[in-house]
């Protein structure tokens, strides 16, 4: 079976992590990979990292690794990505510390990748079937509104571009390349999925249902949405249209993605 990291970054979810770690876990059994969850602690004051070390102790599957300080979600899962990779990850995944993504959501968007149907699947509130929980009016028109801006200025059709609970292949993150993803905020989702879209991967939206926190306090502030707002036009700008690795990507596609398949099939 195929290696799957599940990367979580955390700073303060000391509430969340014991019911994220048991529910996700459980839910990758149910897919055909051999599971790893990787905490990326920022040095957590409520004892986040801590419980993780814990709860390690008494589950083999999970690794934690410790940041000196708050640097933002995009570093963090740098971080977490480069260290899935060189530990060999064959599927590497992302989801939010706080119960927002429903972990039994973890096995429907590997099987597309384990089909060779996507290289990179993206948890969807934005597609037919997909939905929001316990969000007002206001927060639901201003997703909706980041989403169509990022959408009409790149020119891309994923609709859920700020989605950040996704599983892609190892290839995706090698093309692009971990460390030059610059956005630290949540645009740091916007720009990994617009950097694969543009290296000619294959990205497939699975709808999902999106729900609040029900503890902890949301990260998200003014100065996060203001970088992902200037940062879209400078990835616009800095990526281009159809940069070099798009055309290497789509001379050797077919082949790479039959060795994929036989690899996950063994």
């Amino acid at each position: 079976m195929p290696s799957a990291w599940l990367i979580v970054p955390t700073y303060n979810e000391a509430e969340n992590l014991p019911t994220l770690v048991e529910r996700a876990l459980r839910a990758l059994e149910h897919s055909e990979v051999d599971p790893t969850l990787l905490v990326v602690d920022d040095a957590s004051p409520d004892g986040t990292g801590r419980i993780a070390e814990e709860l390690a102790t008494r589950e083999p599957r999970l690794r934690v690794l410790h940041r000196s300080g708050k640097a933002g979600i995009g570093p963090a899962y740098v971080a977490g990505f480069e260290h899935a990779l060189a530990e060999g990850a064959e599927l590497v995944l992302q989801m939010d510390a706080d119960l927002s993504h429903d972990p039994d959501d973890l096995p429907r968007l590997i099987a597309p990748v384990l089909a060779g149907e996507a290289d990179l699947t993206l948890g969807s509130r934005y597609v037919a079937g997909g939905a929001i929980e316990r969000w007002g009016p206001l927060r639901r028109a201003l997703s909706r509104a980041g989403c169509s801006y990022a959408r009409r200025v790149l020119g891309v059709d994923v609709r859920d571009l700020t989605g950040g609970f996704k599983c892609m292949r190892r290839q995706v993150l090698e093309t692009i390349g971990p460390a030059t993803l610059r956005t630290n905020g949540y645009g740091f989702q916007i720009e990994l999925t617009y950097r694969a879209v543009r290296a000619g991967f294959v990205v497939r939206e699975v709808p999902i249902t999106f729900r609040e926190r029900g503890h902890g306090s949301s990260k998200m502030n003014a100065a996060i949405a203001l970088e992902a707002a200037w940062r879209v036009p400078a990835l616009r700008l800095s990526v281009g249209s159809r940069p070099r690795d798009a055309i290497f990507f789509e001379a050797t596609s077919r082949e790479e993605k039959s060795r994929w398949q036989d690899r996950s099939r063994t």
